[in-house]
């Protein structure tokens, strides 16, 4: 059951709090591919404040996306908003 994926909405908006932080990196992946394939290219990427650690792992898996075109930390700084290229 543990290995289970997880069903999620495709929409933009990816909220990170349920995960652990060794899911981050593939789940960011894969829900930019996801959401490349629906047309969605505005996100808005919610990794909360705490120490920054996992907004810091949000930010260098975006800087190594080939579809990212920009992106910047929200109002808020609980959250990142992307644009993709696609």
């Amino acid at each position: 059951m543990e290995n289970e994926p997880i069903k999620m909405p495709i929409d933009g908006i990816l909220d990170l709090h349920t995960f652990r932080p060794k899911e981050v990196k593939p789940l960011l992946k894969d829900y930019i591919e996801a959401c490349i394939e629906k047309g969605i290219t505005d996100l808005r990427i919610i990794h909360g404040k705490g120490t920054g650690s996992l907004r810091e792992l949000v930010h260098g898996q975006l800087k190594k996306h080939t579809e990212v075109a920009h992106f910047q930390l929200d109002a808020n700084w609980g959250a990142t908003t992307v644009k993709l290229r696609h």
